[in-house]
Protein backbone atom coordinates (compact mmCIF):
# COMPACT_ATOMS: atom_id res chain seq x y z
CA UNK A 1 0.00 0.00 0.00
CA UNK A 2 1.06 3.45 -0.99
CA UNK A 3 1.19 6.11 1.66
CA UNK A 4 0.80 8.86 -1.03
CA UNK A 5 -2.63 8.17 -0.98
CA UNK A 6 -3.38 7.93 2.77
CA UNK A 7 -1.18 11.14 3.47
CA UNK A 8 -3.42 13.05 0.52
CA UNK A 9 -6.57 11.11 2.29
CA UNK A 10 -5.42 13.02 5.47
CA UNK A 11 -4.73 15.88 4.34
CA UNK A 12 -8.42 15.94 2.65
CA UNK A 13 -10.51 14.90 6.08
CA UNK A 14 -8.34 18.14 7.71
CA UNK A 15 -9.11 20.44 5.25
CA UNK A 16 -13.05 19.49 5.60
CA UNK A 17 -13.01 19.59 8.80
CA UNK A 18 -12.43 22.65 11.42
CA UNK A 19 -10.65 22.28 14.81
CA UNK A 20 -12.94 21.97 17.55
CA UNK A 21 -12.81 24.54 19.96
CA UNK A 22 -13.41 28.19 20.39
CA UNK A 23 -12.22 30.29 17.87
CA UNK A 24 -10.57 33.70 19.23
CA UNK A 25 -11.98 36.79 19.72
CA UNK A 26 -10.86 39.65 21.41
CA UNK A 27 -12.72 40.53 24.84
CA UNK A 28 -14.80 43.44 24.57
CA UNK A 29 -13.03 46.27 26.28
CA UNK A 30 -14.53 49.87 27.64
CA UNK A 31 -11.35 52.57 26.59
CA UNK A 32 -11.94 56.05 27.35
CA UNK A 33 -11.43 58.75 24.60
CA UNK A 34 -8.44 60.57 26.18
CA UNK A 35 -6.36 61.02 29.81
CA UNK A 36 -7.42 62.95 32.74
CA UNK A 37 -4.59 65.17 32.36
CA UNK A 38 -2.19 65.13 29.11
CA UNK A 39 -1.84 65.20 25.44
CA UNK A 40 -4.72 63.71 23.80
CA UNK A 41 -2.88 63.45 20.28
CA UNK A 42 -0.27 60.40 19.17
CA UNK A 43 2.75 61.35 18.17
CA UNK A 44 5.88 59.77 16.89
CA UNK A 45 8.51 61.22 19.82
CA UNK A 46 7.71 58.13 22.16
CA UNK A 47 9.30 55.42 19.40
CA UNK A 48 12.96 57.86 20.23
CA UNK A 49 15.70 56.88 22.16
CA UNK A 50 14.07 59.30 25.11
CA UNK A 51 17.15 58.69 27.87
CA UNK A 52 19.35 60.62 25.44
CA UNK A 53 17.43 63.36 25.58
CA UNK A 54 18.26 63.98 29.29
CA UNK A 55 21.73 65.29 27.97
CA UNK A 56 23.57 63.20 30.16
CA UNK A 57 26.01 60.59 28.49
CA UNK A 58 26.83 58.50 31.12
CA UNK A 59 23.68 57.67 31.44
CA UNK A 60 23.24 56.77 27.93
CA UNK A 61 25.93 54.34 28.08
CA UNK A 62 24.46 53.31 31.43
CA UNK A 63 21.29 52.08 29.55
CA UNK A 64 23.55 50.60 26.34
CA UNK A 65 25.97 48.46 29.24
CA UNK A 66 22.56 47.59 31.34
CA UNK A 67 20.56 46.17 27.97
CA UNK A 68 24.09 44.09 27.09
CA UNK A 69 25.00 43.17 30.96
CA UNK A 70 21.31 42.32 32.64
CA UNK A 71 20.67 39.11 33.98
CA UNK A 72 17.21 39.43 33.72
CA UNK A 73 17.22 40.10 30.33
CA UNK A 74 18.64 37.53 29.84
CA UNK A 75 16.91 34.73 31.39
CA UNK A 76 13.88 36.38 29.35
CA UNK A 77 15.69 35.84 26.39
CA UNK A 78 16.58 32.04 27.44
CA UNK A 79 12.52 32.14 28.20
CA UNK A 80 11.91 32.79 24.44
CA UNK A 81 14.39 30.41 22.93
CA UNK A 82 12.11 27.35 25.79
CA UNK A 83 9.24 28.54 24.00
CA UNK A 84 10.10 28.61 20.16
CA UNK A 85 11.28 24.64 21.38
CA UNK A 86 8.41 24.11 22.81
CA UNK A 87 6.46 25.76 19.58
CA UNK A 88 8.83 23.30 17.55
CA UNK A 89 8.22 20.10 19.15
CA UNK A 90 4.09 21.30 19.01
CA UNK A 91 4.44 21.69 15.53
CA UNK A 92 5.84 18.34 14.63
CA UNK A 93 2.97 16.66 15.01
CA UNK A 94 1.35 18.48 12.37
CA UNK A 95 3.81 15.71 9.94
CA UNK A 96 4.67 12.49 9.39
CA UNK A 97 6.84 10.85 11.83
CA UNK A 98 10.12 8.77 9.93
CA UNK A 99 12.25 6.84 12.15
CA UNK A 100 15.08 3.98 10.44
CA UNK A 101 15.45 1.05 12.48
CA UNK A 102 18.69 -1.27 11.82
CA UNK A 103 18.87 -4.85 14.26
CA UNK A 104 21.16 -7.78 14.13
CA UNK A 105 20.73 -10.97 16.35
CA UNK A 106 22.08 -14.04 16.97
CA UNK A 107 19.48 -16.03 18.78
CA UNK A 108 19.14 -19.48 19.67
CA UNK A 109 15.64 -21.42 19.43
CA UNK A 110 13.94 -23.40 22.17
CA UNK A 111 13.03 -27.35 21.30
CA UNK A 112 9.92 -26.68 23.58
CA UNK A 113 8.30 -24.00 21.13
CA UNK A 114 6.47 -24.54 18.02
CA UNK A 115 9.36 -22.32 16.35
CA UNK A 116 11.89 -24.61 17.78
CA UNK A 117 10.10 -28.22 16.83
CA UNK A 118 10.14 -26.19 13.40
CA UNK A 119 13.60 -25.94 13.06
CA UNK A 120 15.86 -28.70 11.65
CA UNK A 121 17.99 -30.26 14.02
CA UNK A 122 21.03 -28.50 14.09
CA UNK A 123 19.70 -25.30 13.40
CA UNK A 124 18.49 -24.44 16.46
CA UNK A 125 20.89 -21.22 16.54
CA UNK A 126 20.14 -18.81 13.88
CA UNK A 127 20.45 -14.96 12.90
CA UNK A 128 17.89 -12.34 12.10
CA UNK A 129 18.56 -9.36 10.38
CA UNK A 130 16.67 -6.14 9.50
CA UNK A 131 16.58 -3.22 7.70
CA UNK A 132 13.36 -1.01 8.43
CA UNK A 133 11.91 2.33 7.05
CA UNK A 134 8.87 3.25 9.25
CA UNK A 135 6.43 6.13 9.01
CA UNK A 136 3.57 6.95 11.15
CA UNK A 137 1.04 9.98 11.13
CA UNK A 138 -2.45 11.16 13.00
CA UNK A 139 -4.93 12.60 11.23
CA UNK A 140 -6.16 15.61 12.76
CA UNK A 141 -9.51 15.16 11.93
CA UNK A 142 -10.70 17.26 14.84
CA UNK A 143 -8.12 20.08 15.05
CA UNK A 144 -6.12 18.94 18.08
CA UNK A 145 -2.63 19.30 16.68
CA UNK A 146 -3.53 22.72 15.42
CA UNK A 147 -5.07 23.47 18.42
CA UNK A 148 -1.94 22.71 20.22
CA UNK A 149 0.51 24.21 18.08
CA UNK A 150 -1.84 27.59 17.83
CA UNK A 151 -1.11 27.35 21.74
CA UNK A 152 3.10 27.07 21.27
CA UNK A 153 2.75 29.61 19.21
CA UNK A 154 0.76 31.60 21.08
CA UNK A 155 3.30 31.17 24.38
CA UNK A 156 6.30 31.59 22.18
CA UNK A 157 4.62 34.94 21.68
CA UNK A 158 4.02 35.91 24.46
CA UNK A 159 7.26 35.02 25.96
CA UNK A 160 8.58 37.54 23.00
CA UNK A 161 6.31 40.49 24.65
CA UNK A 162 7.74 39.02 28.25
CA UNK A 163 11.48 39.87 27.13
CA UNK A 164 10.02 43.02 25.62
CA UNK A 165 8.41 43.89 28.94
CA UNK A 166 11.86 43.33 30.52
CA UNK A 167 13.93 45.12 28.77
CA UNK A 168 11.25 48.52 29.18
CA UNK A 169 11.11 47.81 32.56
CA UNK A 170 15.18 47.91 32.56
CA UNK A 171 15.70 50.98 30.60
CA UNK A 172 12.80 53.03 32.79
CA UNK A 173 14.66 51.47 36.10
CA UNK A 174 18.13 52.22 35.09
CA UNK A 175 17.06 55.75 34.20
CA UNK A 176 14.74 56.24 37.39
CA UNK A 177 17.86 54.52 39.57
CA UNK A 178 20.75 57.22 37.64
CA UNK A 179 18.87 60.31 38.05
CA UNK A 180 18.08 59.25 41.68
CA UNK A 181 21.95 58.95 42.24
CA UNK A 182 22.39 62.89 40.98
CA UNK A 183 19.71 64.00 43.11
CA UNK A 184 21.84 62.24 46.02
CA UNK A 185 24.96 63.67 45.07
CA UNK A 186 23.62 66.91 44.69
CA UNK A 187 22.19 66.67 48.44
CA UNK A 188 25.25 65.66 49.71
CA UNK A 189 27.52 68.63 47.93
CA UNK A 190 24.58 70.67 50.02
CA UNK A 191 24.87 68.62 53.02
CA UNK A 192 28.93 69.54 52.82
CA UNK A 193 28.60 72.83 51.85
CA UNK A 194 25.97 73.43 55.39
CA UNK A 195 28.70 71.37 57.32
CA UNK A 196 31.52 73.69 56.21
CA UNK A 197 29.20 77.25 56.52
CA UNK A 198 28.10 75.48 60.68
CA UNK A 199 31.66 74.53 61.11
CA UNK A 200 32.67 78.30 61.13
CA UNK A 201 29.58 78.90 62.57
CA UNK A 202 30.59 77.04 65.55
CA UNK A 203 33.90 78.14 65.81
CA UNK A 204 32.92 81.97 65.43
CA UNK A 205 30.62 81.20 68.25
CA UNK A 206 33.11 78.88 70.47
CA UNK A 207 35.17 82.49 70.51
CA UNK A 208 32.23 84.85 71.48
CA UNK A 209 31.68 82.75 74.41
CA UNK A 210 35.12 81.98 74.73
CA UNK A 211 35.48 86.27 75.06
CA UNK A 212 32.11 86.65 77.12
CA UNK A 213 30.44 88.39 74.30
CA UNK A 214 27.71 85.22 73.63
CA UNK A 215 25.76 83.20 76.04
CA UNK A 216 26.55 79.45 76.24
CA UNK A 217 23.63 78.56 74.31
CA UNK A 218 24.18 80.34 71.57
CA UNK A 219 27.15 77.78 71.03
CA UNK A 220 25.79 75.04 72.03
CA UNK A 221 22.66 76.09 69.96
CA UNK A 222 25.56 75.96 66.51
CA UNK A 223 26.99 73.03 67.90
CA UNK A 224 23.77 71.49 67.22
CA UNK A 225 23.60 72.61 63.98
CA UNK A 226 26.85 71.52 62.98
CA UNK A 227 26.30 68.18 64.40
CA UNK A 228 22.91 67.86 62.39
CA UNK A 229 24.89 68.19 58.84
CA UNK A 230 28.02 66.14 60.31
CA UNK A 231 24.88 63.39 60.47
CA UNK A 232 23.58 63.96 57.27
CA UNK A 233 26.81 63.78 55.54
CA UNK A 234 27.58 59.70 56.18
CA UNK A 235 24.11 59.35 55.94
CA UNK A 236 23.93 60.86 52.16
CA UNK A 237 27.40 59.01 51.81
CA UNK A 238 25.74 55.77 52.49
CA UNK A 239 22.62 55.84 50.14
CA UNK A 240 25.19 57.30 47.49
CA UNK A 241 27.47 54.07 47.64
CA UNK A 242 23.93 51.81 47.89
CA UNK A 243 22.82 53.42 44.80
CA UNK A 244 25.74 52.41 42.66
CA UNK A 245 25.15 49.19 44.19
CA UNK A 246 21.88 49.19 42.74
CA UNK A 247 22.74 50.02 39.25
CA UNK A 248 25.75 47.69 39.23
CA UNK A 249 23.04 44.99 39.69
CA UNK A 250 20.80 46.06 37.11
CA UNK A 251 23.60 46.37 34.52
CA UNK A 252 24.73 43.05 35.40
CA UNK A 253 28.11 43.67 37.42
CA UNK A 254 29.75 43.51 40.75
CA UNK A 255 28.66 46.82 43.27
CA UNK A 256 30.76 49.45 42.92
CA UNK A 257 31.44 53.19 41.76
CA UNK A 258 29.00 54.08 39.15
CA UNK A 259 30.95 56.83 36.12
CA UNK A 260 28.69 60.58 36.12
CA UNK A 261 28.01 62.32 32.87
CA UNK A 262 26.89 65.70 34.81
CA UNK A 263 25.69 67.47 37.47
CA UNK A 264 21.98 66.85 38.76
CA UNK A 265 21.55 71.06 37.68
CA UNK A 266 22.38 69.84 34.15
CA UNK A 267 20.07 67.44 33.30
CA UNK A 268 17.65 68.05 30.40
CA UNK A 269 14.37 68.04 30.53
CA UNK A 270 12.87 65.63 27.61
CA UNK A 271 9.58 65.89 25.10
CA UNK A 272 6.32 64.75 26.72
CA UNK A 273 5.24 60.91 24.90
CA UNK A 274 1.67 61.04 23.31
CA UNK A 275 -0.60 58.67 22.47
CA UNK A 276 -4.85 57.48 22.50
CA UNK A 277 -5.83 54.92 25.24
CA UNK A 278 -6.64 52.86 22.44
CA UNK A 279 -2.67 52.73 21.61
CA UNK A 280 -1.99 50.95 24.86
CA UNK A 281 -3.12 47.59 22.94
CA UNK A 282 -0.44 47.92 20.23
CA UNK A 283 2.17 49.55 22.14
CA UNK A 284 2.71 47.87 25.92
CA UNK A 285 4.63 44.54 25.69
CA UNK A 286 2.91 43.52 28.99
CA UNK A 287 -0.54 44.23 27.42
CA UNK A 288 0.22 42.20 24.05
CA UNK A 289 2.25 39.54 26.30
CA UNK A 290 -1.13 39.26 28.53
CA UNK A 291 -3.35 38.73 25.02
CA UNK A 292 -0.71 36.06 23.69
CA UNK A 293 -1.39 34.08 26.77
CA UNK A 294 -5.52 34.29 26.63
CA UNK A 295 -5.10 32.90 22.83
CA UNK A 296 -3.19 30.15 23.79
CA UNK A 297 -5.35 29.23 26.64
CA UNK A 298 -8.28 29.93 24.07
CA UNK A 299 -6.98 27.38 21.90
CA UNK A 300 -6.32 24.67 25.14
CA UNK A 301 -10.10 24.90 25.25
CA UNK A 302 -9.91 23.67 21.80
CA UNK A 303 -7.37 20.43 22.75
CA UNK A 304 -9.23 19.01 25.44
CA UNK A 305 -12.39 18.92 23.84
CA UNK A 306 -10.53 16.72 21.02
CA UNK A 307 -10.16 14.31 23.67
CA UNK A 308 -13.69 13.37 23.39
CA UNK A 309 -12.99 12.29 19.77
CA UNK A 310 -11.71 9.05 18.38
CA UNK A 311 -7.63 9.31 17.43
CA UNK A 312 -7.09 8.45 13.79
CA UNK A 313 -3.58 7.61 12.94
CA UNK A 314 -1.96 5.68 10.43
CA UNK A 315 1.56 3.27 10.20
CA UNK A 316 3.34 1.89 7.43
CA UNK A 317 7.02 -0.13 7.60
CA UNK A 318 9.07 -1.25 4.21
CA UNK A 319 11.95 -3.10 5.58
CA UNK A 320 14.47 -5.94 4.80
CA UNK A 321 14.83 -9.22 6.56
CA UNK A 322 16.91 -12.17 6.51
CA UNK A 323 18.83 -14.92 8.11
CA UNK A 324 22.40 -14.29 6.43
CA UNK A 325 23.52 -10.93 6.17
CA UNK A 326 24.74 -11.45 2.92
CA UNK A 327 20.78 -11.39 1.48
CA UNK A 328 19.61 -9.22 3.38
CA UNK A 329 19.64 -6.86 0.36
CA UNK A 330 18.36 -9.56 -2.32
CA UNK A 331 14.65 -9.60 -3.60
CA UNK A 332 13.21 -12.33 -1.65
CA UNK A 333 14.22 -10.13 2.11
CA UNK A 334 11.79 -7.50 1.19
CA UNK A 335 8.95 -6.89 3.29
CA UNK A 336 6.44 -4.52 4.21
CA UNK A 337 3.33 -3.73 6.28
CA UNK A 338 0.54 -0.54 6.11
CA UNK A 339 -1.82 -0.03 9.15
CA UNK A 340 -4.80 2.43 10.33
CA UNK A 341 -5.77 2.88 13.76
CA UNK A 342 -8.39 4.59 15.44
CA UNK A 343 -8.24 5.17 19.04
CA UNK A 344 -11.61 6.47 21.51
CA UNK A 345 -11.78 6.87 24.95
CA UNK A 346 -14.84 5.05 26.44
CA UNK A 347 -14.73 5.89 29.88
CA UNK A 348 -12.06 8.07 31.76
CA UNK A 349 -14.14 8.45 35.37
CA UNK A 350 -14.77 12.61 34.28
CA UNK A 351 -10.72 12.78 32.95
CA UNK A 352 -12.00 14.46 29.74
CA UNK A 353 -15.09 16.37 31.11
CA UNK A 354 -12.32 17.59 33.99
CA UNK A 355 -9.59 18.84 31.31
CA UNK A 356 -12.28 20.74 29.24
CA UNK A 357 -13.03 22.26 32.90
CA UNK A 358 -9.79 23.35 33.77
CA UNK A 359 -8.75 24.75 30.41
CA UNK A 360 -12.40 26.87 30.35
CA UNK A 361 -11.54 28.26 33.61
CA UNK A 362 -8.13 28.83 32.55
CA UNK A 363 -9.55 31.09 29.81
CA UNK A 364 -11.77 32.97 32.06
CA UNK A 365 -8.60 33.95 34.54
CA UNK A 366 -6.93 34.97 31.65
CA UNK A 367 -9.51 37.14 30.51
CA UNK A 368 -10.03 38.76 33.74
CA UNK A 369 -5.96 39.35 33.21
CA UNK A 370 -5.95 40.55 29.99
CA UNK A 371 -9.12 43.07 31.05
CA UNK A 372 -6.74 44.19 34.06
CA UNK A 373 -3.63 44.24 32.18
CA UNK A 374 -5.69 46.96 29.92
CA UNK A 375 -6.71 48.74 32.92
CA UNK A 376 -3.55 48.60 34.68
CA UNK A 377 -1.80 50.38 31.85
CA UNK A 378 -4.05 53.34 31.42
CA UNK A 379 -3.41 53.58 34.96
CA UNK A 380 0.06 53.67 34.22
CA UNK A 381 -0.01 56.35 32.06
CA UNK A 382 -2.81 58.42 34.25
CA UNK A 383 -0.36 58.14 36.85
CA UNK A 384 2.64 59.42 35.21
CA UNK A 385 0.88 62.06 33.32
CA UNK A 386 -0.64 62.94 36.66
CA UNK A 387 2.58 62.95 38.34
CA UNK A 388 4.52 65.03 36.15
CA UNK A 389 2.07 68.06 36.13
CA UNK A 390 1.57 68.07 39.99
CA UNK A 391 5.57 67.90 40.45
CA UNK A 392 5.92 70.75 38.00
CA UNK A 393 3.93 72.77 40.09
CA UNK A 394 5.43 71.25 42.98
CA UNK A 395 8.69 72.41 41.77
CA UNK A 396 8.05 75.62 40.79
CA UNK A 397 6.20 76.40 44.74
CA UNK A 398 9.16 74.54 46.20
CA UNK A 399 11.60 76.65 44.56
CA UNK A 400 10.01 79.85 45.58
CA UNK A 401 10.14 78.40 49.44
CA UNK A 402 13.79 77.67 49.19
CA UNK A 403 14.50 81.59 47.64
CA UNK A 404 11.91 82.97 50.56
CA UNK A 405 14.50 81.07 53.10
CA UNK A 406 17.46 81.79 51.73
CA UNK A 407 15.95 85.82 52.44
CA UNK A 408 14.58 84.88 55.76
CA UNK A 409 18.32 83.77 56.47
CA UNK A 410 19.95 86.90 55.67
CA UNK A 411 17.50 88.44 57.32
CA UNK A 412 17.96 86.47 60.79
CA UNK A 413 21.72 86.96 60.31
CA UNK A 414 21.20 90.76 59.62
CA UNK A 415 18.96 90.85 63.10
CA UNK A 416 21.67 88.97 65.27
CA UNK A 417 24.55 91.13 64.24
CA UNK A 418 22.70 93.86 65.12
CA UNK A 419 21.55 92.59 68.83
CA UNK A 420 18.13 92.34 67.84
CA UNK A 421 17.68 88.75 67.41
CA UNK A 422 18.96 85.91 69.27
CA UNK A 423 21.30 83.37 67.45
CA UNK A 424 18.02 80.45 67.28
CA UNK A 425 16.24 82.57 65.26
CA UNK A 426 18.97 82.18 62.75
CA UNK A 427 19.94 78.76 63.52
CA UNK A 428 16.06 77.74 63.07
CA UNK A 429 16.39 79.78 59.54
CA UNK A 430 19.02 77.59 58.24
CA UNK A 431 17.79 74.31 59.30
CA UNK A 432 14.55 75.01 57.76
CA UNK A 433 16.66 76.35 54.37
CA UNK A 434 18.54 72.75 54.84
CA UNK A 435 15.39 71.13 54.73
CA UNK A 436 13.76 72.99 51.89
CA UNK A 437 16.81 72.56 49.72
CA UNK A 438 16.81 68.47 50.01
CA UNK A 439 12.89 68.43 49.75
CA UNK A 440 13.57 70.68 46.25
CA UNK A 441 16.22 68.26 45.61
CA UNK A 442 13.86 65.35 45.94
CA UNK A 443 10.80 66.88 43.69
CA UNK A 444 13.15 68.04 41.21
CA UNK A 445 14.28 63.86 41.17
CA UNK A 446 10.53 62.99 41.22
CA UNK A 447 9.87 64.96 38.22
CA UNK A 448 13.31 63.78 36.12
CA UNK A 449 11.98 60.38 37.18
CA UNK A 450 8.17 61.16 35.72
CA UNK A 451 9.23 61.79 32.51
CA UNK A 452 11.25 57.76 32.12
CA UNK A 453 7.90 56.90 34.06
CA UNK A 454 5.78 58.40 30.82
CA UNK A 455 7.67 56.61 28.73
CA UNK A 456 7.54 52.90 30.54
CA UNK A 457 3.60 53.30 30.38
CA UNK A 458 3.23 54.08 26.88
CA UNK A 459 5.68 51.76 25.53
CA UNK A 460 5.85 52.24 22.12
CA UNK A 461 9.07 52.10 19.35
CA UNK A 462 11.52 53.13 21.74
CA UNK A 463 11.67 49.22 23.01
CA UNK A 464 12.96 48.13 19.33
CA UNK A 465 15.41 50.85 19.54
CA UNK A 466 16.41 49.80 22.87
CA UNK A 467 16.74 46.04 21.17
CA UNK A 468 19.34 47.72 18.69
CA UNK A 469 21.63 48.91 21.46
CA UNK A 470 22.71 45.06 22.00
CA UNK A 471 21.37 43.28 19.32
CA UNK A 472 23.24 40.11 20.69
CA UNK A 473 21.81 40.50 24.20
CA UNK A 474 18.09 40.68 23.54
CA UNK A 475 17.92 38.32 20.22
CA UNK A 476 17.00 34.94 21.30
CA UNK A 477 18.31 31.89 18.91
CA UNK A 478 16.45 31.49 15.43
Amino acid sequence: MSRTPAIALAAGLMAACSAVGPDYTRPALQLPAGWRMGPAEAGEISNAAWWDAFKDPALSRLVTDAIAGSLDLKAAVARVDQARAQYGLARSALFPQLNADASGQHTRASRNTLQGLSLAPGHENYNLYDLDLSASYEIDVWGRLRRATEAANAQLLASEEGRRTVLLTLVTTVADAYIQLLALDDELAIAQRTLVSRREVLRLQKARFDGGVAPESDMRQAESQYQIAAAAVPALQRQVAQQENLISLLAGRNPGPVERGGTFGELAVPPIPAGLPSDLLARRPDVRQAEQNLIGANANIGVARAAYFPRISLTALLGLQSQELSQLFKGPSFTWNAAGGLTQSLFSGGALRSQVEFAQARQRELVAGYQSAVISALRDVNDALIARTTLEQQRAEQEKNVAALVRLLDLAKRRYQEGAAIFLEVATAEQSLFDAQITLDSVRAQLFQSYADLYRAFGGGWVQTAEALAPQAVNSVR
